[in-house]
């Protein structure tokens, strides 16, 4: 093989594998590791990353700064990552990962609980504030922007003044977990399309649902 071949050849190979990095997304859901933390709202993020999971049957393994699965779908890539920096340090899992996998900004999709939404509520974008929450605040500072796809899931807010925090770390009421039977398998869909069919057909598609 001479030079000109060989130099071509290697520009396809770099152009190929630019085209599998486009296909692969990261999935963050956010929440707090330890058992008491499990069924709390603040853990939606994990529970619909778990969600998918099972829907795939892929089971997380414990990598560096979280707990990790893959699985491809209609020729994607996605890595499901569960960080274990509790929730005020997400961003340092997510900053690590995405630069571990080579994905884009725009392939990153955090999965959070919402208060100011009602509860099982879908809303989907692709940039926004921090609104108050931890995790969100933590990830725009390591990335240093707020311009990220974020799914948040509505919690709710039927909590007495003074008393949020003891709300989104509290579990589930019987009526809500009844009704997140219903409501994890529709997130779960929101995952798959965001990689499959883009954020703007994701959201069109689920937000308000």
């Amino acid at each position: 093989m001479n030079f000109k071949n060989f130099f071509f050849k290697l520009l396809n190979l770099k152009k190929e594998t630019k085209e599998e990095l486009m296909k692969k997304f990261l999935i963050v859901g956010l929440g707090n590791i330890g058992d008491k933390y499990t069924n709390t709202r603040h853990n939606i993020g994990f529970k619909i990353v778990d969600e998918v999971a099972e829907e795939h049957n892929v089971t997380f393994e414990t990598e560096k700064l979280g707990d990790v699965a893959t699985f491809r779908f209609k020729g994607r890539t996605f890595i499901l990552l569960k960080p274990s920096t509790y929730m005020n340090l997400s961003g340092k899992a997510l900053k690590y990962w995405m630069q571990k996998e080579k994905i884009e900004i725009d392939n990153v999709l955090v999965v959070t609980d919402d208060l100011n939404i009602d509860f099982g509520t879908i809303r989907i974008k692709g940039k926004g504030s921090d609104g108050g929450h931890n995790g969100l605040k933590d990830i725009q500072e390591k990335l240093g922007t707020n311009k990220y796809p974020r799914f948040r899931f509505g919690v709710g807010a039927n909590y007495s003044k003074g008393r949020q925090v003891d709300f989104v770390l509290g579990e589930w009421d019987k009526e809500e977990t009844s009704q997140l039977i219903e409501r994890l398998p529709t997130s779960a869909k929101v995952i798959t399309s965001f990689g499959t069919a883009g954020l703007a057909n994701t959201m069109n598609t689920f937000n308000g649902k």
